[in-house]
């Protein structure tokens, strides 16, 4: 019972992170988008709105939601079994929790930056890394349910999953240059 109430947590916390990441990424779009196209007092009164919406998003919502996500997750190993730790589809979904924490520390320093008025990527960069994060929870989902199928047919789901990453990042582009137009 507990297990499966700390589960359930946990899928809450993970459903609350990604929302987080996703709309956090979205907002450094938007504030990118009004430093560099913006002048005067409306650049000024942007940047100040979305410095305050990306620091509450970020303190209120995003980083409780992955702590708490990790502490579940880490609790259930405890509660559950060790064993996990030596199956391949947990060595696939640990790896890209790791590549989700430099994903993580990657939006805090953007996020300073963007508070400081400094844009390190154009606003097509941004979107596209908006869908890093939407790939990772693609593999850690797949690798989750399927577990043993996913590792069986390693090959095909890294195939899949480049190609999804690949369509992904055309589909940005496509809907970037349409805008432009």
């Amino acid at each position: 019972m507990e297990y499966s109430i700390i589960r359930a947590v946990h899928i809450i916390f993970v459903v609350s992170y990604f929302a987080g990441l996703f709309y956090i990424v979205r907002l450094f779009i938007y504030h990118t988008e009004a430093l560099l196209e913006q002048d005067g007092p409306k650049k000024d009164i942007l940047h100040e709105q979305f410095s305050f919406m990306e620091e509450r998003l970020w303190n209120i919502i995003t980083v409780p939601a992955f702590i708490i996500m990790i502490l579940s997750g880490t609790y259930m190993l405890y509660l559950g079994n060790w064993a996990y730790l030596e199956q391949g589809w947990m060595h696939v979904k640990l790896s890209f929790i790791l590549i989700l924490f430099i994903y993580h520390f990657w939006s805090w320093r953007t996020l300073k930056q963007l508070h400081q008025a400094k844009t390190g990527m154009s606003s097509t960069q941004l979107r596209m890394m908006n869908e890093v994060a939407t790939l990772i929870l693609f593999v850690v989902v797949f690798a989750v349910v399927l577990k043993t199928m996913f590792i069986a047919n390693w090959f095909w789901a890294l195939i899949s999953f480049v190609a999804m990453g690949v369509f992904i990042m055309l589909v940005v582009k496509i809907v970037n240059q349409g805008k432009k137009a």
